[in-house]
């Protein structure tokens, strides 16, 4: 059966509506009104291989938090649908990510239990340009509302960075390649990969 998902949220703050296909290509279409979260999503799809529709109508004129706390939470609710009751799955994924001056490390386990440990700078640079500044800060709330959505343990860190666009592009990239592995099917698992039968 094909690992897909399709899930809308709609909020006095945001309505939303994303497709996804687990077993994809990395293809994407992204709307969600702030062009360097566009970026973003579009790179974790890419380098996640995953088929991807993000449309997000938010309320960007009083800030971008809710738009990506919100899609963070939608988007794990998608992957947890997809992804069933998990069987044969591999279940953990990590991947250390370098982009420049910046390396990343991203581990997770699709545990069933939400749980994120982030350790990045503080106080860094916002990211952007005449298309709109986003705050560094929105990183970790994606991944916070992403991990509690998916009910994954997510971990997080930047082992080494000075630019705010590199060290949010590594860990994005990072996520991607470390779901992906999470959510390979290995053959030789027979059932839920868990002595409790149960993630």
């Amino acid at each position: 059966m094909p690992r897909t998902a399709t899930q809308a949220r709609k909020t006095a703050e945001t309505d939303i509506q994303i497709e996804l296909y687990v077993d994809g290509s990395g293809s994407s279409t992204i709307d969600t009104g702030v062009p360097f979260f566009d970026h973003m999503l579009t790179l974790f799809a890419k380098h996640g291989l995953f088929d991807l529709k993000v449309k997000v109508i938010g309320d960007v004129d009083v800030d971008y938090h809710h738009t990506v706390e919100d899609t963070g939470i939608v988007l794990g609710n998608c992957f947890r649908e997809a992804l069933g009751n998990k069987a044969g799955i591999v279940r953990y994924g990590f991947f250390l990510l370098p982009m420049d001056e910046t390396l990343a490390e991203v581990a997770m386990d699709l545990s069933g239990r939400p749980f994120l440990s982030y350790h990045a700078p503080e106080k860094m640079e916002a990211i952007g340009g005449r298309a709109g500044v986003f705050s560094y800060q929105l990183v970790e709330e994606f991944l916070r509302a992403f991990s509690s959505a998916l009910m994954c343990t997510l971990h997080v860190e930047i082992k080494r960075g000075r630019d705010s666009h590199h060290m949010a592009e590594a860990i994005f990239k990072g996520l991607a390649r470390a779901l992906d592995a999470a959510t390979q099917k290995d053959p030789r698992v027979t059932g839920i990969p868990s002595t409790k039968d149960v993630l």
